[in-house]
């Protein structure tokens, strides 16, 4: 949420999309509203219908607010926010480089041995069900799991 924009500028806006459709246009002219200074450039070298109704509808939209502004003696001014609130800090973050590591180095010596023992059932399971490429993915996993196993009590 950025309140302060005071520019934006669209390029291409004359390409059609669903990034320069009648409703994209307005959420983004919107930003700039948002600030009294606020200017919106369309580069383009034809006005489309979505151009054009976006412009509308802006106009429409704007003439409601200064009538209502008007009777109530409301004085538009800019949104001010801390600029503490824009910063995004390390500690916002989940560490994914832990995340995206196999969870099976994660697990203490009793979660170990019940994730071996429930997969070495579903193992089962499944050649029973005659399941046996679910049951080879199982005996893979399982094979990991050990090999984690065998990597940390060598130290």
């Amino acid at each position: 949420d950025l309140p302060e924009v005071s520019l934006v500028a669209i390029l291409d806006a004359d390409k059609e999309g669903f990034l320069r459709s009648t409703t994209s246009l307005i959420q983004t002219f919107g930003r700039a509203a948002r600030n009294v200074n606020g200017r919106v450039i369309l580069y383009a070298d034809n006005i489309t219908d979505s151009m054009r109704s976006a412009i509308e509808e802006t106009e429409r939209r704007r003439r409601i607010q200064e009538e209502w502004n008007r009777k109530h003696g409301i004085v538009p001014k800019t949104i001010e926010k801390e600029i503490d609130e824009f910063f995004v800090y390390e500690r916002d973050y989940v560490d994914l480089t832990r995340i995206s590591e196999d969870k099976e180095k994660y697990l203490s010596e009793k979660e170990r041995k019940e994730l071996i023992e429930k997969l070495e059932k579903e193992m089962k399971d499944a050649v029973e069900k005659l399941e046996f490429e679910k049951a080879a993915m199982i005996r893979d996993e399982l094979k990991k799991i050990k090999r984690y196993h065998l990597e940390i009590m060598e130290g």
